[in-house]
């Protein structure tokens, strides 16, 4: 038997283990906001890896944004040193999810096996990348007791919200100095036979038009925001919107929409303060003075961050010509450059030709759409050896009655253990 074989049929034998790691890891609602049962996940990481062999480290994100008391940002990193000294692979991981929402037909915090799936939320996103990593690591080494150099696995927080209470606390500490670390998969779900080399960049930011309060039975002695607000939102559809769809990229961004730059109106709100859900008045008759809205702009490697802004000056600016007494602010919020791995770094050959030895066809190289951990690990890190791979359909994501396969979970398990064999072993 080969050593091929005998890793491929360790984890093959793991597949109960693996099913009941996925489920245990979905019952523990790790929701995000406001961040619950992070400790809770990282100790039971802790207590399972701790008695493989793993040298584990709990480690909260003290004074990182959303970290308070209350609702601490814990983290779980464990490491198995081999026989001596070699590279570093790290697999990493958010345990955080979202909010379930409405529409379940399951319990959303059940884990519910059915037709070769487990339903959840975080199933694929990314609790069942999480476990077939662990699996993967346990099943290497069980059948390369003599390998050199080291697996670390980590279980991070805030993901869904940034990820500075998780990734970025960590690579601002070293954890992912490429000194100590040297490659990186993120088992984020981008399908089995895919390898996703980066992502696009995104720039959030509030617009604010400001107004004058008055009666609003005398709303001509007042100065409407939301009117104002208006006209921006009627710009942006005339000018705005044509210009993004008009630019292309060259990146390999799925799904094809995804492929031009976009802009998303995350959140609208002018007026008086929303009430508490139990008052039953009515609301003031006042004309707003502030409106607001909350922008998520997704730009492409072949755009610069200060044009991605000025286009937004540009157009606050047409606005402001057309219409007296017209002011507005603009705020930033948080941006990320586009990142995207070489096809030609060592992690991405060997998770390729690991692909094709488990599926029997060549892997798809994507970006995504949306950001993920990989932006601190690159920005902050400064690692560049670092790819996303792992079971589950993105579009599943944050959906109800999210789910994973099991045959994927599975198969991307002998996709990491393969390329733990290659790099590891040589």
């Amino acid at each position: 038997m080969t050593d091929d074989r005998a890793i491929l049929q360790a984890v093959a034998a793991r597949r109960d283990d693996l099913v009941a790691l996925t489920q245990d890891l979905i019952r523990i609602p790790t929701l995000n906001p406001p961040g619950l049962n992070y400790r809770e996940i990282c100790v039971f990481l802790d207590a399972r890896l701790a008695a493989r062999g793993f040298t584990t480290e709990l480690i909260r994100a003290t004074g990182a944004i959303a970290d308070s008391d209350v609702h601490p940002r814990w983290n779980l990193l464990a490491r198995f040193d081999g026989a001596g000294p070699g590279p570093c692979v790290h697999f990493n991981s958010h345990h955080d999810v979202v909010e379930p929402g409405h529409g379940w037909t399951v319990d959303p915090f059940g884990g519910a096996v059915k037709d070769g799936r487990i339903y959840g939320r975080g199933a694929c996103d990314m609790k069942g990348g999480l476990a077939a990593s662990i699996i993967a690591a346990e099943a290497f080494i069980d059948t390369h007791p003599g390998f050199t150099g080291a697996i670390e696995i980590s279980a991070t927080a805030d993901e869904e919200s940034g990820g500075y209470g998780g990734v970025a606390y960590l690579a601002e500490r070293g954890y992912f100095d490429p000194d100590r670390v040297q490659h990186v998969i993120i088992p984020e779900p981008l399908n089995k036979d895919r390898i996703c080399l980066g992502h696009r960049g995104v720039w959030w930011a509030e617009i604010e038009t400001h107004g004058r309060i008055a009666h609003g039975s005398m709303p001509f002695l007042g100065d409407c925001a939301v009117r104002h607000m208006g006209a921006v939102l009627e710009e942006m559809e005339a000018t705005l919107f044509p210009l993004l769809a008009s630019k292309r990229t060259e990146m390999p961004v799925v799904p094809e929409g995804a492929k031009q730059s976009t802009l998303n109106i995350n959140a609208i709100h002018g007026g008086a303060p929303e009430p508490d859900p139990d008052y039953t008045g009515l609301p003031a008759p006042c004309v707003p003075d502030r409106c607001r809205i909350t922008i998520d702009r997704r730009f492409l490697i072949e755009e610069d961050i200060t044009d991605v802004k000025s286009e937004i000056a540009a157009m606050m600016e047409r606005v402001r010509a057309r219409r007296p007494g017209f002011t507005y602010e603009i705020r930033d919020l948080f941006e990320v450059q586009p990142t995207m791995t070489d096809r030609e770094a060592p992690v991405v050959r060997s998770t390729a030709a690991a692909i094709e030895r488990v599926l029997a066809r060549q892997a798809d190289f994507v970006v995504s759409p949306g950001t993920y951990d990989q932006k601190h690990i690159d920005r902050i890190g400064r690692l560049k050896n670092c790819i996303a791979y792992g079971p589950g359909i993105l579009d599943l994501a944050h959906q109800p009655d999210e789910w994973v396969g099991i045959d994927d979970m599975l198969d991307s398990a002998k996709v990491m253990a393969l390329v733990l064999e290659d790099l590891l072993t040589g």
